[in-house]
């Protein structure tokens, strides 16, 4: 993963996350409705970095793991998509 570029990360993330739930998504505690609010912070995350440059990353706060674990989601194909842009959002934060 290029650090320096997380863009492709969260476009990977989004278009995961437009795509409809399988049946190992749900039985992994995802719903519909997290799947489009955590699509659309990602979103919102990707907007600001596309609008302001990597250096807007310091100001983003992600906090989808917490959210995940709040929600019941367990481990699998999206939760593993979403703690990674996650962990590449904190490390472009420390990074810049």
């Amino acid at each position: 993963m290029d650090l320096t570029n997380p863009l492709p990360l969260l476009n990977e993330a989004v278009a995961a996350l437009k795509t409809p739930l399988t049946e190992e998504d749900r039985d992994d505690g995802w719903t519909d409705d997290l799947r489009r609010e955590i699509q659309e912070e990602i979103s919102l995350s990707r907007s600001a970095l596309r609008r302001h440059g990597l250096s807007t990353a310091r100001y983003l706060r992600p906090r989808l793991e917490e959210w995940l674990d709040k929600e019941g989601v367990r481990p699998g194909r999206l939760r593993s998509l979403v703690s990674e842009v996650q962990g590449c959002l904190e490390t472009a934060a420390r990074t810049t």
